[in-house]
């Protein structure tokens, strides 16, 4: 048989398998680069709109040339969303579905150097849910679809990423068991029940399925917002000349601040020029300099550290009762302790409606918690404490198995492309 590409398309991470119709062929190196060569970072730069680096080497160039170029992350978030048709790289404008498309011929490239052949069949993975409404959620499939062929995929099969979790699971069962599987990634959180035993996947094995567009980007985001956004004129007043009326800074600007795909958005014209007359419009000397410090992060494209700054705060509090804010930037120099407690506290809201959704799917499956067997869960997201405590409590720790952060998915895809493709 052919050979068959399985592609876990990440928020910010991805990943390539495959298969021949007899065997599966595990996550294969893609990025040399990468502290895992298997794992390329869903990054794009642009040092020009004529050239395009991705991954670590999309890092290392960005770096190496900090405020020149345009660096692009978690640009699956922005699938379902209709009024996000795409962005300018220097004077060339580029639709959403070009940039995906660029990303996964990058990762076909590289499958095809990997094995010496041209590859077109593909298994592509996606969130159970792209988004709550359905007809959003078939938008965001139907644009990466286009995307895939724009890479030069032909045949495309779209399996959702818990099921192909629940898949690679599968080969260590040896009889039937009912399985809660949890992926959280950077901009989903997914979740099925399902029943699992050796053997070939059915259609009929799944319970329940569901998601949420909740998971790592937006709890960082609730980081920025509740610690770190006043340091960037989050509680800015303004008054426009000639009126009486003192105003806030807009809700839906900041909103952008505290979303890592959304940062780098605030860099177009007519949303810096606004920015510029708030500077000039504010009351207090103090909110000038907090302006001054917006652009820095705007302007100098420092979303991207800023934000692995937050994360990295993030996994430290797995761990311990307090992490740290490190920012040291000529112009913003953020150095913030945050505590354990003070971090559930910013990411309470976001952790609600995760479990709301898990119970929700919990409940579709016509089962209670105290029938399924096994609950396995994938994603770093898995490992911050108050959640991981939480579907403990649901579940009862001894059936809770934790499974690779990366891998786990990639692998279930590849099972599924052998049974589809076969």
């Amino acid at each position: 048989m052919p050979l068959s590409y399985a592609i876990d398309f990440g928020t910010s991470n991805s990943l390539l398998a495959a298969c021949d119709g007899e065997k599966i062929i595990s996550a294969i190196p893609i990025d040399p680069y990468s502290y895992d060569p298997t794992v390329m970072r869903t990054l794009l730069y642009f040092p020009s709109q004529k050239r395009v680096f991705f991954g670590s080497e999309a890092l290392k160039n960005y770096n190496e040339n900090p405020g020149e170029g345009r660096l692009i992350r978690s640009i699956k978030k922005h699938l379902p969303f209709r009024s996000f048709i795409g962005t300018w790289i220097e004077d060339r404008p580029m639709n959403l579905e070009d940039l995906i498309g660029l990303f996964l011929a990058e990762l076909r490239k590289k499958g095809n150097q990997h094995f010496n052949q041209d590859v077109t069949r593909l298994v592509l993975g996606r969130p159970a849910r792209f988004a709550e409404d359905e007809g959003d959620d078939l938008y965001a499939q139907n644009r990466l679809e286009i995307a895939a062929r724009k890479a030069g995929f032909t045949e495309i099969e779209f399996v959702p990423e818990p099921i192909a979790a629940a898949c690679e699971f599968r080969t260590t069962l040896n009889r039937e068991k009912v399985v809660f599987v949890a992926d959280f990634g950077g901009g989903t959180s997914d979740f099925t029940v399902m029943k699992m035993k050796p053997g070939p996947y059915q259609p009929s094995d799944v319970l329940a399925i569901g998601g949420v567009p909740r998971a790592g980007d937006a709890l960082d985001g609730s980081v920025m917002r509740e610690r770190l956004s006043s340091h960037f004129g989050a509680d800015i007043r303004f008054q426009i000349p000639f009126s009486s009326n003192i105003l806030k800074m807009p809700l839906h600007l900041m909103e952008k601040i505290c979303s890592p795909a959304d940062v780098s958005l605030l860099m177009k014209k007519d949303i810096m020029e606004f920015l510029k007359n708030i500077e000039k419009w504010a009351t207090k000397s103090e909110d000038k300099s907090k302006m001054q410090r917006l652009f820095t992060l705007v302007e100098d494209q420092l979303g991207f550290p800023l934000f692995e700054k937050v994360e990295q705060a993030k996994r430290e509090l797995s761990g311990a009762n307090e992490g740290r804010v490190l920012f040291d930037y000529p112009g913003i120099n953020l150095n913030e302790k945050i505590q354990k407690v003070e971090f559930e506290k910013y990411i309470e809201p976001s952790i609600e409606v995760i479990l709301k959704t898990l119970d929700e799917t919990v409940k579709k499956s016509g089962l209670n918690y105290s029938q399924i067997d096994l609950v396995c869960c994938t994603g770093g997201t898995a490992k911050v404490p108050c959640l991981k405590e939480a579907i403990e409590q649901r579940f009862g720790k001894e059936k809770l198995q934790e499974h690779r952060v990366f891998h786990s998915v990639v692998e279930g895809l590849a099972h599924r492309a052998r049974e589809i493709f076969k």
